[in-house]
């Protein structure tokens, strides 16, 4: 049987996951990739083609902090952690995800 393919995340959607995931605790880029992939249980895959140009981004944005340490392995890693401007955005972002998941749920329930 063919393994269903891999969703493409709407614009936008990777930078509300990352602050969500972020909201926990700070994470390193391959932790915030793993940590989406395992929450959504296998059907959203951040490659790290989008993952460092969005973290990059949102940085420039205020929204993340970034400072190097040893992760778990022994290795330098840059830690990504929310900012208060980043609490705030997440929180205006999810408000946002919430009407427009709505709005299509509804369309999809059309008969």
């Amino acid at each position: 049987m063919p393994r269903p393919s891999k969703p493409d995340l709407l614009p936008g959607t990777l930078d509300l996951l990352i602050l969500r995931v972020l909201q926990t605790a700070p994470l390193h880029g391959w932790a915030i990739a793993e940590r989406i992939q395992e929450i959504s249980q296998d059907v959203l895959e951040v490659n790290q083609g989008s993952l460092y140009p969005a973290l990059h981004r949102l940085e420039h944005q205020g929204w993340i902090d970034a400072e190097w340490a040893v992760s778990e392995l022994g290795r330098r890693a840059k830690y990504y952690q929310l900012t208060a401007a980043g609490r705030r955005q997440l929180a205006v972002e999810a408000r946002e995800w919430d009407r427009m998941s709505t709005a299509i749920g509804r369309v999809m329930k059309l008969a």
